[in-house]
């Protein structure tokens, strides 16, 4: 139970990068706010024909609809700070910086949900942290004044850790199908509020790109729930690291983007301090 929940944990973190790099891609022609419309619209037509067609209706009894409707919110929130992020600095470095994310979600984890977390994963936290420092390029570091949009995908980190926190919390009330439902019903709710002050009409190829955007979430936060639904998210969270090698590898390939020193030096304290935390603790 527990080792497929990492392997969907690791599932979708790819899916999530491969959906970065979309955005960002995207965001040379459009606004964010429309490409997040278009993320969670699309991300919701696909799950919702998934379930009408597989069980032969759709999942929306919520045992907790406030609960799952505050989540999904969430969930915009970070894709709207994210994508003006990604319009503004390098995939790596945004990515590099939202990695506060699984550092904030293990003490999450242990305040919120009681998770027991060790003191070899609180170091590591504070070690994660120091490496999260280093890539938001402070002045008396750098020199210089960091670009605004660092602090973006920050203001991300500190909304994802408490998206997965109530994805974990979800598991207990409702079945994995409804949280997927409600991710993509209340984002696309809350997303098209937004349509009306910032619109640019999309080719037919360019509706086909948006529309892949909303695919990749679908199923990257299908895996995520489906992984917090089997392994405790103090586990899960530190392997959200990997997601720094994929996103490094994306920038180059496709963005031309080679990370600078201080980027690769934070990546690097970040992934020691999550290695850190992810090391099974020791049981009596």
């Amino acid at each position: 139970m527990v080792l497929r929940g990492v392997l969907f944990q690791l599932l979708a973190l790819l899916l999530f990068v491969a959906m970065d790099t979309s955005i960002k891609w995207m965001t040379a022609g459009f606004p964010p706010s429309q490409i997040i419309w278009a993320r969670f619209f699309f991300s919701f037509l696909a799950v919702a024909l998934f379930f009408r067609l597989w069980m032969g209706r759709l999942p929306w009894r919520s045992r907790a609809p406030g609960l799952q409707a505050v989540r999904s919110l969430i969930l915009l929130g970070c894709s709207l700070l994210f994508a003006t992020a990604l319009s503004r600095i390098p995939l790596a470095d945004a990515t590099a910086v939202g990695f506060a994310s699984p550092l904030l979600t293990i003490a999450l984890a242990a305040l919120v949900l009681g998770e027991r977390v060790g003191a070899r994963r609180w170091l590591g936290v504070a070690i994660g942290f120091a490496g999260v420092l280093v890539a938001l390029r402070p002045p008396f570091l750098t020199g210089f004044a960091p670009d605004w949009a660092y602090l973006l995908p920050l203001g991300t980190a500190f909304g994802f850790a408490w998206y997965q926190i109530l994805t974990r919390r979800l598991a207990a009330q409702d079945d994995a199908r409804v949280t997927i439902f409600h991710t993509g019903l209340a984002g696309t709710l809350g997303a098209s509020l937004l349509m009306p002050f910032a619109f640019t009409p999309p080719s037919a190829a360019q509706w086909g790109f948006l529309a892949g955007i909303g695919l990749l979430g679908a199923v990257g936060h299908g895996f995520l729930v489906m992984a917090y639904a089997r392994a405790p998210a103090s586990l899960l969270a530190p392997l959200s690291y990997s997601q720094l090698v994929w996103a490094t590898m994306a920038g180059v390939l496709v963005f031309g983007e080679r990370p600078d020193g201080w980027t690769l030096l934070g990546a690097l304290v970040i992934a020691l301090g999550g290695i850190l935390a992810a090391l099974p603790q020791r049981t009596a």
